[in-house]
């Protein structure tokens, strides 16, 4: 006993002497309006300057596209501006990509300019104590130079003083058009240099950055992918329980959110029946009728890198003979696109295989009367896939017709839209399928990053009727009545 006593009273001194180490704290943790690794460390690793990309690589990025410029030549990226919902609430922000990618901010109100005198020069929006009260901490000038490593940082109200004269320095100016702001383009300099042809958009250059992925890129882009996996997986289980098209997309969101996510990609398509012939369907306001198909198109960002993928099943765990043809024929169509994804091959080579194979299959099926018909663009006016990154449609400015490179990531997504008035077979009328991978270019072919998500007919009647959650809920039930 008093050895026991003695192992409790060390056990409790140790415990105080523990309590008296970590109490008292006089370190003060900086916020600068955005996770860093002092702020956030469950988010961020030393040297981070954005969850899982370090400082390192934001200034290779610069110094990349600085490589691209022409001699002399200016790049001014701003940040994206505050989209408002209505007179006072504004819109959830997100930063361009553009501005992120070179810089590393997620917070709206800067201005980047990079060159090859000045290397990384941020002006930085000023924030009022009102501004701090409502709304938070800002990045200043002091962040830009210690978090996000730019060589010159000035506050916003000095742009009208100090850009003109690099303006007037440089021999050639590129911007963001898509988020160029009224701080910078009704500068008379600015102004002078767009008269005089000096002027051009910078979306060339920075695609071009943008379209190889880095490692820690391509790691960000497979949990993203991951995460929308895990939540459409848990969506198509809840789906023969609750079949509205407004409790999946609900259903959909929670998942991703709840597994890091920060927002979705884009609005969820969830056309039940009819509406998945609407390639961009968004209302999602209808309940599935029994024995229709539901199409999901979904993606989520984590971390600024977006995934994007869709399935198409029927929430009564059974498709009909009409569905199942058009489904094999896109699922076919989908892993034979895939197999040609490898470097040297480009989209606009696996989408032109793809229409001949569509034309083939909807002509074999009866829905076409010949393959050469002009009808087939009205049942997919759609391309077989784009390039993904930091947006849905990334590196735009990218043709399609450029051979595909290893850490490049593109869609690979065959599908077939026929409207309930299409003038063919009637038991086809009203459906909509689509099959969509993100497939990552590798050295020596591909990586389906979607492809733990399931697509063959088998395991999704399987999953349904097995493992839905409707299914589950019974099961426990009759056990609880059982045992009482």
């Amino acid at each position: 006993m008093q050895i026991l006593f003695r192992k409790l009273l060390q056990t409790t001194a140790s415990f105080k002497q523990g309590i008296g180490r970590c109490t008292y704290s006089t370190h003060k943790v900086l916020d600068i309006g955005q996770p860093t690794p002092l702020t956030h460390p469950q988010l961020l690793k030393d040297g981070q300057i954005t969850p899982g990309i370090y400082s390192e690589e934001y200034i290779s990025r610069r110094k990349r596209l600085l490589e691209l410029l022409p001699e002399k030549s200016l790049a001014i990226i701003a940040a994206a501006p505050i989209k408002m919902m209505t007179s006072v609430v504004p819109y959830t922000y997100r930063p361009d990509a553009d501005y992120l990618y070179i810089t590393g901010c997620q917070q709206p109100g800067g201005v980047a300019v990079l060159g090859h005198e000045c290397g990384l020069c941020m002006f930085m929006p000023e924030a009022t104590k009102h501004d701090v009260m409502w709304q938070g901490q800002v990045a200043g000038v002091d962040a830009a130079l210690e978090n996000f490593k730019a060589e010159k940082a000035y506050p916003i109200s000095k742009l009208c003083d100090v850009l003109p004269d690099m303006i007037r320095r440089s021999s050639k100016l590129f911007h963001n058009m898509q988020t160029a702001t009224q701080t910078y383009t009704e500068l008379e300099a600015f102004q002078k240099a767009s008269l005089v042809g000096k002027v051009e958009d910078i979306s060339s250059f920075t695609n071009e950055l943008r379209w190889i992925k880095s490692s820690a890129e391509l790691k960000l882009m497979r949990e993203s992918a991951s995460i929308a996996c895990q939540a459409l997986l848990q969506t198509m289980l809840y789906s023969k329980t609750y079949p509205y098209e407004s409790m999946l997309a609900a259903k959909v969101e929670y998942e991703c959110r709840m597994r890091g996510a920060q927002r979705m990609a884009f609005n969820p398509v969830v056309g039940g029946g009819s509406n998945g012939s609407v390639i961009h369907y968004s209302r999602n306001d209808q309940k599935i009728r029994d024995g229709d198909l539901v199409l999901m198109d979904v993606g989520c960002e984590l971390n600024g890198y977006v995934s994007d993928l869709t399935r198409t099943w029927p929430p009564c765990g059974s498709f009909s003979s009409a569905q199942y043809e058009l489904y094999d024929l896109i699922l076919q169509t989908n892993k034979l696109c895939i197999n040609l994804c490898k470097p040297g091959a480009s989209i606009r080579q696996i989408h032109n295989y793809s229409v001949e194979m569509l034309r083939k299959g909807l002509k074999e099926i009866g829905i076409l009367r010949d393959s050469g018909s002009s009808s087939y663009h009205l049942l997919n006016p759609t391309s077989i896939g784009h390039y993904l990154g930091m947006d849905v449609h990334d590196s735009f400015a990218v043709s399609c017709d450029r051979l595909l490179k290893p850490g490049v990531v593109i869609t690979i997504e065959p599908g077939v839209y026929i409207p309930s008035i299409f003038d063919g077979p009637e038991r086809f009328q009203g459906i909509g399928i689509r099959i969509e991978d993100e497939v990552l270019i590798t050295e020596t072919g591909y990586e389906v990053l979607t492809g733990s998500m399931p697509k063959e007919v088998k395991h999704i009647e399987s999953l349904l009727n097995n493992y839905s959650h409707g299914r589950g809920m019974e099961t426990q039930h009759n056990m609880q009545a059982a045992s009482s």
